[in-house]
């Protein structure tokens, strides 16, 4: 069993893998090393519980994330789910949407480029996941209404846009 720090209000910077695992666990979220540079989580979102994990890099001093939000696309919906990656990965000021090659999976990336030191700061790294989280969640809709309500991905994009405006 590792031991981490679990104050996450701190003003140390850690190891990337471990600075996410004090935030995990003063969040109380499920967690696991999947390695020394590993991590994997569960996050609750709004609409669907997301697969989270984050790989480091100490040779290139970059810290990438992934975040599943369990979308699986069948073969006859891969077309309009790319013109859709097309269309949400304009709206994204950080990170991009993707679909794995391996299953069809939808899932959220970013690649995070830490100084030389490597480590990683409280508020950077809660930011990080918020941010993988809240587009998770804000466009979650999308594909959703391409998979099961049958709308193009314009039409999807704009539905989901507005039922998230309205929300707020």
């Amino acid at each position: 069993m590792r031991v981490v720090q679990s104050n996450i209000e701190q003003d140390d910077d850690l190891a990337p893998v471990e600075m996410l695992a004090s935030l995990f666990e003063a969040r109380e979220w499920e967690f696991e090393f999947i390695s020394d540079d590993e991590i994997s989580a569960e996050i609750k979102g709004g609409w669907a519980t997301y697969q989270f994990q984050a790989i480091w890099r100490p040779e290139d001093h970059v810290l990438q994330l992934l975040c599943l939000p369990d979308i699986r696309v069948a073969d006859a919906k891969r077309a309009a789910v790319f013109e859709a990656l097309a269309l949400v990965n304009e709206q994204l000021w950080l990170g991009h949407f993707d679909v794995w090659s391996n299953g069809g999976v939808v899932l959220y990336r970013h690649g995070l480029m830490l100084g030389d030191d490597g480590l990683l700061g409280p508020s950077q790294a809660q930011m990080i996941v918020e941010t993988a989280i809240e587009e998770c969640d804000r466009f979650y809709p999308v594909f959703q209404f391409i998979l099961w309500g049958d709308k193009t991905p314009k039409e999807a994009l704009a539905a989901a846009l507005v039922d998230a405006a309205g929300e707020a």
